[in-house]
């Protein structure tokens, strides 16, 4: 079942990105369908996080659609090279994202293979946040993209993932941050290969 709106414009971003462990993202692109089960995840909050892209009301280009109703993808470089992929959420105006760090993939292998330039699947393919957006087809244009419809979407399968499986730690990546470089928004299924190599 589809992930509804609903899901996404609820007001705690760190839940949010919680919950999002064990379901799954696809994207249809070019008629071929690619997807796996999310397996790490990274919350940003606009109120109290200077590693969040929006903190204090920043507005630029890239962070526009931050500025959204939840239920959009924010698709941005980084290194000049990599796309990474974010759900917006929380309600318009208020601009939280989850970046999705590790998939664990079920759905397309072949083609993510190709995509990856791989031979043979390993946590190569989609251990990585700018690994997986390759492997699933994610790339700039996809900037803004509804996530209810049928370019990339989530569902709902039924996993359920008890809190005794989830490693919660920092996030990567954001010495800058100051003191919330320590704020333990990266969730991790514990045990996954699939999760990012970042420690």
């Amino acid at each position: 079942m589809k992930l509804a709106t609903a899901f996404y414009r609820q007001p705690d971003v760190v839940q949010i990105a919680r919950d999002l462990l064990g379901k799954y993202l696809f994207t249809n692109i070019n008629g071929v369908m690619t997807g796996g089960r999310i397996v790490e995840t990274e919350a940003y909050a606009h109120i109290n996080d200077q590693a969040c892209h929006s903190h204090l009301g920043r507005f630029t280009k890239r962070t526009r659609v931050m500025y959204e109703a939840g239920g959009v993808a924010y698709v941005y470089l980084i290194y000049g090279r990599y796309a990474l992929f974010n759900i917006i959420t929380n309600e318009a105006g208020k601009a939280d994202a989850v970046l999705i760090r590790g998939l664990e993939p079920v759905e397309g292998i072949p083609e993510m293979l190709l995509r990856r330039g791989l031979p043979t699947v390993s946590p190569k393919l989609t251990a990585g946040p700018g690994l997986l957006t390759q492997a699933l087809g994610i790339s700039i244009p996809h900037y803004g993209t509804d996530l209810t419809g049928d370019l990339i979407w989530l569902e709902d399968r039924g996993d359920v993932v008890p809190d005794e499986l989830v490693l919660a730690s920092p996030r990567v990546g954001i010495d800058y941050a100051g003191a919330d470089t320590a704020l333990p928004w990266r969730f991790r299924l514990k045990g996954s290969k699939w999760t990012s190599p970042a420690k």
